[in-house]
């Protein structure tokens, strides 16, 4: 019986592994496709005679990329537009999150309960209102503008993940610090902080991720070829869907995808803690 049992656990565990070996390929399938064709000499991406497998092979397309188009221009604006906004976010959110989960002050709660609410309608709701505040004080078009969207929404996003994983860390831990001399600075530095690292870094990845992608507010907001972002400029080399080059698209979508990728694995080994905390409510 028990042979029996222990075999038909093995069966199942085998065909669960074949299963989610499949789906993995199945996902996989785009990224293949993309790379496929930016590795294409034709711009055949629309014909009836495209292959998966290039006919014409060539590098040419990811020269492109480096060479031909801006796309290093728009690299370099999404990487300062994603590390400012990280920096804020951050900076902002985690001691505001350490304070909602810590200390007991009038107008907590419908403090938390507002950020909560406004965070819960989409943010495209706000763009015309915030389009007429930002241009009589020159931000359209600028990096400080556009900061200031992205850490509006990504700084209460951060204050609310962090909170959540403050709220499981034992006070206890704090007060035998307490006794034992520690400084508050000391107790939130050496103690708390690195307890939230795990959370800290799904936080400053979902962060990464949203900046990195971001589309609607970059292509309304920053108007000139010179000042795009990734997403905005990879738009526009496809705003003719029937003339753009889709195999340069594919090359540049392919390049941009590897800065996320590095810092995803770099982080890896905090995704899975991180992820499955933050969720108590306080």
């Amino acid at each position: 019986m028990s042979m029996t049992r222990k075999t038909k656990t093995v069966l199942g565990l085998t065909l669960a592994n074949i299963l989610l070996i499949v789906l993995c390929f199945i996902t996989l399938v785009p990224i293949l496709y993309a790379l496929s064709v930016s590795f294409n000499a034709d711009n055949s991406l629309l014909s009836a005679d495209f292959s998966f497998i290039p006919k014409h092979f060539t590098f040419r397309n990811y020269r492109a990329v480096f060479v031909d188009e801006p796309i290093m221009l728009w690299f370099k604006n999404s990487i300062i537009l994603a590390v400012v906004t990280l920096v804020i976010s951050l900076g902002t959110g985690i001691p505001a999150a350490y304070v909602f989960s810590r200390k007991k002050f009038p107008g907590r709660k419908p403090i938390l309960r507002m950020l909560i609410l406004l965070y819960a309608f989409p943010s495209l709701l706000s763009m015309t209102a915030l389009y007429k505040l930002m241009r009589p004080m020159g931000l359209i078009n600028t990096k400080p503008g556009l900061i200031i969207v992205y850490t509006g929404t990504e700084a209460v996003f951060a204050l609310w993940n962090m909170k959540g994983y403050f709220d499981t860390i034992p006070y206890e831990i704090e007060e035998a610090a307490m006794i034992d001399g520690a400084s508050p600075i000391q107790i939130v530095w050496r103690i708390v902080m690195p307890l939230a690292k795990p959370t800290i870094a799904v936080t400053a990845m979902m962060v990464l991720i949203y900046v990195w992608n971001e589309y609607i507010f970059a292509v309304n907001f920053m108007t000139g070829s010179d000042t795009y972002t990734l997403a905005a400029g990879l738009y526009s080399l496809q705003a003719n869907e029937m003339q753009g080059n889709w195999p340069i698209f594919a090359a540049a979508s392919i390049v941009i995808s590897i800065p996320i990728l590095i810092v995803f694995f770099a982080l890896q080994k905090n995704m899975t803690t991180g992820l499955t905390s933050g969720g108590v409510k306080g």
